[in-house]
């Protein structure tokens, strides 16, 4: 069962679950004789009538507004607390403990929200408790049914994910066994990858040796690998980044068997396969809310900006047409996530064919190229402002590392180890680089200055979260207002 429809089938049944819980809940009230206002409704329809409503009424005066409502804000909390993240080593068990610590909060702000003093306190709190209750059981019953199936599916081969493991020697065979020990837990190794000091084979317990190590990023292209497994007699930092830069920018998620010492110590958090621990070198950075709160913000500012300034950039687009002949917009690809290319658009702010007779060069501190109208817009940065497209598609967000050009990346990857890695979060307007440090745009050591940028790039990627994006945004507003440059 692929992530998608994971998601799409987490997604359709808790929208069943919501509404469900909701309707018992109002059919709880409606029998306990509380819905005054569907009974004031009934009255003025229905004057001198001798029935009271009818419970279907009482359903569609709540059915345009309330309803929807409700469901809303479930949706959004459970959006904000990760539950639709697809975690493949997640257990039935972890499903049901996730639903119950959102719904249960989502409860208790249910619960302050519409809390009615007139009411009596034992009424309400057995109402809130059987509604507490029926969605639990139904939004975790739906996803324990889900990850059942999942599971059934995986042990037939259904669904797996194409794994190699680095490392042929014992404790590499041991997780190979293991694995095929448990199909649920959803690994088809294809094959192994020799690292350089083991000994030269071509199968191991008949699994093919596929390659070496440096191989490793052609051989996730050619096996559509998805999950590396790193099993190495003993673990050298060294070799463990070695192995990380070799399979490229690739998204790939990569598990190491950890040394005795990392799991007494308790320096991992480890998930167990059949008594092999597993832990993941690379997992989410931010917690799931984070996330949806960076993604808003993101959509939130672009626009903010782009409706909220309208007759700004009117003005300047006029202007740019007025100064010299060519598009207003500049267009030009560049690496985003996971190494995906993508177009960045910018206000115009050099000649047309700026590079026709250098070819690709970083833009200079003092730059003939950049026009009049470009020196303003660059002093201001107000360049960047059409980069709220980027924002909007998803290609980019408000704070990250900035992006590059894939003929700088091609070289930079040769000269720069581990410079992929920057490519492993989304690339932002507002850099962790830019805000702390002014570069010499002058200089010609191109590869000194991009590592040294890769340096605050890693440090950004290593400790993400929102309050660091806020430290950044305003770091960035005291560059400009300083006059430095955020380039």
């Amino acid at each position: 069962m692929s992530t998608r429809l994971q998601r799409l089938f987490f997604l359709l049944g808790d929208f069943a679950a919501i509404n469900l819980a909701s309707i018992f809940f109002l059919w709880m009230k409606f029998v306990g004789g509380t819905l005054e206002n569907v009974q004031h409704n009934w009255s003025q329809l229905h004057m001198g009538a001798t029935e009271g409503p009818s419970f279907g009424f009482a359903l569609n005066y709540y059915l345009d507004g309330a309803l929807p409502a409700i469901y809303l804000c479930w949706q959004l909390l459970f959006l904000f607390y990760g539950l639709y993240r697809i975690e493949p080593s997640s257990s039935r068990f972890d499903e049901v403990v996730s639903a119950f610590k959102v719904v249960t909060l989502g409860n208790l702000f249910f619960f302050i929200a519409t809390f009615d003093p007139q009411q009596p306190f034992g009424l309400t709190r057995t109402l809130m408790f059987t509604y507490w209750l029926a969605l639990f059981v139904l939004v975790s019953g739906n996803r324990v049914a889900i990850r059942s199936m999942q599971r059934y599916l995986l042990v037939r081969g259904i669904g797996q994910r194409n794994a190699v493991i680095v490392g042929s020697e014992a404790r590499g065979v041991r997780l190979l066994r293991d694995l095929h020990s448990s199909p649920s837990q959803g690994y088809a190794v294809v094959g192994f990858v020799r690292p350089a000091d083991e000994a030269e084979k071509t199968t191991v317990e008949g699994v093919p040796v596929l390659g070496d190590v440096p191989d490793l990023s052609r051989l996730i292209a050619e096996h559509q690998i998805e999950e590396v497994l790193i099993a190495l007699q003993s673990n050298s930092h060294q070799e463990i980044l070695e192995i990380i830069n070799a399979a490229g920018h690739h998204p790939v998620s990569f598990n190491i068997t950890p040394d005795l010492y990392d799991i007494v110590t308790g320096h991992v958090r480890t998930n167990q396969i059949y008594g092999v621990p597993l832990m993941a070198l690379k997992p989410e950075l931010m917690p799931a809310w984070e996330q949806t709160v960076k993604r808003l913000i993101d959509v939130g500012v672009a626009v903010a900006v782009g409706l909220g300034l309208l007759p700004l950039w009117l003005l300047i687009c006029f202007l740019i047409k007025l100064e010299s002949r060519g598009p207003i917009f500049f267009r030009q690809e560049r690496v985003g996530r996971n190494g995906k290319n993508f177009t960045i658009y910018k206000f115009r702010s050099m000649v047309v064919d700026a590079e026709q007779k250098t070819g690709p060069v970083w833009v200079r501190g003092e730059d003939p190229r950049v026009t009049r109208m470009g020196r303003i817009l660059r002093m201001l940065h107000l360049d960047e402002v059409p980069q709220c497209i980027n924002f909007l598609k998803g290609e980019m967000s408000l704070v990250g590392p900035r992006p590059e050009r894939p003929y700088f990346v091609e070289q930079f990857t040769e000269q720069i180890p581990f410079y992929m890695r920057r490519f492993n979060v989304k690339p932002g307007l507002l850099g962790w680089a830019q805000s702390k440090h002014e570069f010499d745009l002058d200089s010609s050591d191109m590869v000194g200055i991009a590592s040294e940028r890769l340096k605050f790039d890693l440090y950004y990627i290593e400790n993400m979260s929102l309050a660091l994006d806020v430290k950044i945004m305003l770091l960035t507003i005291w560059f400009v207002l300083a006059g430095k440059s955020t380039r």
